[in-house]
């Protein structure tokens, strides 16, 4: 069984920087693609970035120059370095994690972008 916990969400101004990580842990015997989603109130969740096992990403248009993910395969860990934050931003995040042939959700962490 995977186990993803996710750190890092909080309240942040407008133009202001976070840093989101989720940790994998449990019975792993391979990890593929990671990423981050998010759920706004009232929206679907939504691809935010991916990373492969090989390091290639793929980022949502509209944090495209802004976001950043990156892993480090020793700790199975992903980040995401989120700068020049927008209210629009605000939602929940959520770790995905390809492990083990199945994929695996972590519970989330609240990012909230205001003034």
């Amino acid at each position: 069984q995977v186990r993803l916990v996710e750190s890092g969400g909080d309240l942040v101004q407008p133009g202001g920087s976070l840093r989101l990580s989720c940790a994998a842990s449990g019975s792993i015997f391979s990890i593929y693609a990671m990423g981050w989603y998010r759920q706004a109130p009232g929206k679907q969740r939504e691809l935010v970035a991916i990373i492969t096992s090989g390091g290639s990403t793929n980022y949502a248009d509209s944090v495209k120059g802004r976001f950043t993910i990156s892993r480090d395969n020793a700790k199975n860990t992903v980040y995401l370095q989120m700068n020049s934050l927008k209210p629009e931003y605000t939602a929940i995040y959520y770790c995905h994690v390809e492990a083990n042939d199945s994929g695996n959700w972590g519970p989330g962490t609240q990012v909230t972008v205001s003034a």
